[in-house]
């Protein structure tokens, strides 16, 4: 024997929607997740290349400076020869 229609429980459709929605949330969230890794890598890399163009720059100076105090012995030492 079926219940009365006033029994029945309707169904609930409004579970779905927010379902949908709130799979949007996620892949919106994972969608920013990714961006934000893509930046750190890429501030990472930026980084690097900075330190690196540094460390060259570094290097280029201490060979002027060697060459600098190398020219000046050289002076000092023909001084003290004549």
């Amino acid at each position: 024997m079926t219940p009365p229609v006033s029994e029945t429980p309707a169904p609930d459709t409004s579970g779905a929607p927010e379902a949908r929605q709130n799979r949007t949330r996620e892949m919106q969230l994972m969608q920013e997740a990714l961006a934000r890794a893509h930046m750190h890598d890429r501030l990472h890399e930026a980084e690097s290349e900075r330190q690196a163009v540094r460390l060259a720059a570094a290097r280029r100076m201490q060979r002027r400076a060697e060459r600098a105090s190398l020219r000046a012995r050289r002076a000092l030492a023909m001084a003290v020869m004549q």
